[in-house]
C-alpha cells in the first residue's frame, strides 16, 4: 500500500468510509512506550483518566481468563503484575471495540470476542515459537479485521458478501467484495491500522491478509518477519474458527488453500501445529 495517494485517491479506495481518529489514550500510550524508560505510573495515570475504561480493564484482568492468583484492585497494580506491554493491548483491545462497534456490528454477534481470541493466540503461537514480536502479533490478530465494523456500517449487504467469501470453496473474499463494493476490508483495515498507529509490518500483512499466496510467492528476499507474521495469523485464525463464527461456514476453506504456505515457512508439521493448538485450548483460547 502507498503512503503517497493524495486525499481524493485515498477517498476512491476507500468508497466513501472514513477512518475514525486514534482514540486519545492510545496515542499516549504509545508515546510512553516510545520513551527509553517508559514510566508505569505515567501509564497507570493515562488509564485511569478514563473511568469506564479503566473499570473495563479491572473487569477482565479478574476474569478467569487471567486466572491470578489474588484479585487487582488498581490499574497501578495491574500494570505492575501484568506488565506494560500486556495492559498495552487490553487497553488497546478495549478502545478498538468502544470506538468501532455500533449497530451494524451487532449482526456479528461474536465478532469482538473472536478478535480479541485471535490475538491471544496469535500472541501464544508467537511465544510458542520463539519468535520475539509477539506483542506486534497481538496487535496484528486485533486489527486485522478490522476493517470489517466500518464495512458494515458503509454496506447495508456486506454480511451477505462477506459471508458468501467465506463459503466459497475457492475462498475468493476479497474478489467478491472488490466486485460488489470497489474495495475490500483488508484495504480499509489497513488504513485504519496505519492511522491508529499499528506497527508498519502488521498493516503490511493486513492490507494482504487474505492474499497470503500472493505475499509467499511473491515474498521480497530477506523480509521473513512480515511471513512470520503472515503464518502466525493464519494459524490463529484457523484455531480461532473466524471461517465459522464470522463467515458462518462449515469449513475453513481458506486455511485448506494457504495452510501449507504457513506450517512450510515455519517448518512445523501437522502434528507439530496440532500440538500448538493443544497448548493453546489449555490457555483457554481458541476453545471450540
Amino acid at each position: 500500500m502507498s503512503s503517497t495517494l493524495n486525499e481524493n485517491q485515498l477517498k476512491l479506495i476507500l468508497q466513501g468510509i472514513s477512518i475514525p481518529p486514534q482514540p486519545q489514550i492510545m496515542v499516549d500510550l504509545h508515546m510512553e512506550q516510545a520513551m527509553p524508560d517508559p514510566d508505569i505510573a505515567r501509564i497507570s495515570d493515562i488509564i485511569s483518566q478514563d473511568v469506564s475504561l479503566s473499570a473495563a480493564v479491572l473487569k477482565l484482568v479478574n476474569s478467569a481468563a487471567f486466572n491470578l492468583p489474588r484479585k487487582i484492585t488498581s490499574i497501578q497494580q495491574a500494570v505492575m503484575i501484568l506488565g506494560t506491554n500486556s495492559i498495552t493491548n487490553i487497553v488497546n483491545g478495549l478502545a478498538v471495540k468502544s470506538e468501532l462497534s455500533d449497530e451494524a456490528i451487532k449482526s456479528l454477534h461474536s465478532f469482538w470476542d473472536t478478535a480479541s481470541d485471535v490475538a491471544a493466540i496469535c500472541s501464544s503461537l508467537a511465544l510458542q515459537l520463539k519468535f520475539k514480536y509477539h506483542n506486534e502479533c497481538y496487535a496484528l490478530g486485533l486489527f486485522h479485521n478490522a476493517g470489517i465494523p466500518l464495512m458494515l456500517k458503509r454496506f447495508k449487504n456486506y454480511k451477505e458478501i462477506l459471508e458468501k467469501g467465506y463459503q466459497d470453496p475457492d475462498f475468493r473474499l476479497t474478489d467478491f467484495e472488490n466486485q460488489a463494493f470497489k474495495t475490500n476490508h483488508s484495504v480499509v483495515g489497513y488504513y485504519l491500522a496505519k492511522s491508529w498507529g499499528v506497527p508498519k509490518s502488521c498493516c503490511a500483512v493486513i492490507a494482504k491478509h487474505h492474499r497470503i499466496d500472493y505475499l509467499f510467492t511473491n515474498r521480497v528476499p530477506g523480509d521473513n518477519i512480515s511471513l512470520t507474521f503472515a503464518a502466525i495469523l493464519k494459524m490463529a485464525e484457523h484455531i480461532g474458527s473466524t471461517y465459522r463464527h464470522i463467515g458462518n461456514a462449515e469449513e475453513d476453506y481458506e486455511w485448506q488453500k494457504i495452510g501449507h504456505f504457513a506450517l512450510d515457512h515455519l517448518e512445523l508439521s501437522e502434528y507439530e501445529f496440532e500440538g500448538m493448538i493443544e497448548v493453546c485450548h489449555e490457555q483457554g483460547i481458541g476453545t471450540i
